[in-house]
């Protein structure tokens, strides 16, 4: 039973997108006879082998259902009760997970306002102090995005300054991926590149929105700067018993040029929708379009006239600031018709 419009089509995220033909045909490959489960299975084992080949050697996969379960999980196996994490104000962990880390994780969070949604080791500074201090929640962690939650993308070697820095003080390095393919594809470089290389500690790897039904990952780099994954990984109800159907959705996206072509296409879409719209009087863009997304202002009344054609979200409703996503299974006439709409709506 179908209960939805398969024709209605939107850009408020690359969540709402279905799931890829080849992941969920994977699926149905891992289906059928008996496997081990909570990760004993041959699915989870490959998985494993084909990350290591992404991340390097000492890279350990820790599969789980969602992003803020892989971001809270992660955090918490790097960091004693008494530890702190400096993110940017605009942090998913900080901004988007219902006080997750601090409720699940009883982290407490340093928030930092940028205008691009990324850190600096200046920015760090401004909370990575008061060391030794007892009246102080320790910062012991720094937490990256990597694509931003704004769209602005890190190179190599910033997140590599960040994390030369950090590390000189103590700290260690988490990097929340949700769109950590697109990222890649982006700036035409590896995975590795940018996190093992540039010495991220550990990280969370999307998968849900680049063409998965429901399959992240915590990566463990450096497995010197964590402790007890294993354990919180089920005491934070992320540990799937069917993990076969988990791991399986990840293979077929790494195992292989899955992950890059979607993520290529995804970027693509939002650079032609950025073109598209560029000329329109009224229109401002808000943030440089790196990734998937697009972040721009729109002339009054515009978002309100067009939203019941095409899903999005407001961003910043007093300043008619909109974002705007795209997803592997964008396609041009999508774009095409979302941009015609926006510029009969600003001529009227």
């Amino acid at each position: 039973m179908q209960l939805h419009d398969p024709g209605r089509r939107g850009f408020a995220s690359d969540n709402y997108s279905g799931v890829h033909p080849d992941v969920l045909e994977a699926i149905a490959q891992a289906n059928g006879g008996h496997q081990s489960s909570y990760g004993g299975d041959v699915y989870t084992a490959r998985l494993n082998d084909v990350l290591r080949g992404h991340f390097g050697e000492r890279a350990e996969t820790f599969p789980v259902f969602n992003g803020t379960g892989a971001n809270v999980t992660a955090l918490q196996s790097m960091l004693p009760r008494w530890g702190a994490v400096v993110c940017a104000q605009s942090a998913h962990i900080n901004v988007d997970e219902g006080g997750a880390p601090e409720k699940m994780a009883g982290l407490k969070l340093y928030s930092i306002p940028t205008s691009d949604g990324k850190l600096t080791p200046g920015l760090i500074d401004t909370e990575a102090r008061g060391f030794g201090d007892e009246h102080r929640a320790q910062p012991l962690a720094v937490s990256i995005t990597q694509s931003t939650e704004l769209g602005t993308l890190y190179t190599p070697d910033e997140i590599r300054a960040i994390a030369d820095h950090a590390h000189s003080l103590g700290m260690t390095v988490h990097l929340d991926g949700a769109r950590l393919s697109n990222a890649a594809a982006a700036l035409g470089v590896g995975f590795a590149a940018f996190t093992t290389e540039a010495g991220v500690d550990v990280l969370s790897l999307g998968g849900t929105k680049n063409g998965a039904m429901g399959a992240e990952a915590v990566i463990v780099l450096n497995p010197d700067t964590c402790a007890g994954l294993t354990y919180l990984r089920k005491t934070h109800m992320q540990l799937a018993s069917k993990m076969r159907f988990v791991s399986a959705q990840l293979v077929a996206l790494y195992d292989g040029d899955l992950w890059h072509r979607n993520a290529a296409h995804a970027n693509a879409m939002a650079g032609r929708l950025r073109a598209a719209v560029a000329d329109i009087p009224g229109v401002d863009f808000s943030q440089p379009t790196q990734a998937n997304g697009v972040f721009v202002r729109l002339p009054e009344g515009v978002a309100d006239a067009v939203r019941s054609e095409f899903f999005f979200y407001d961003w910043d409703a007093a300043a008619r600031e909109v974002r705007w996503m795209c997803s592997f299974d964008t396609t041009e006439d999508d774009v095409d018709a979302f941009a015609a709409l926006i510029r009969d709506a600003s001529a009227s």
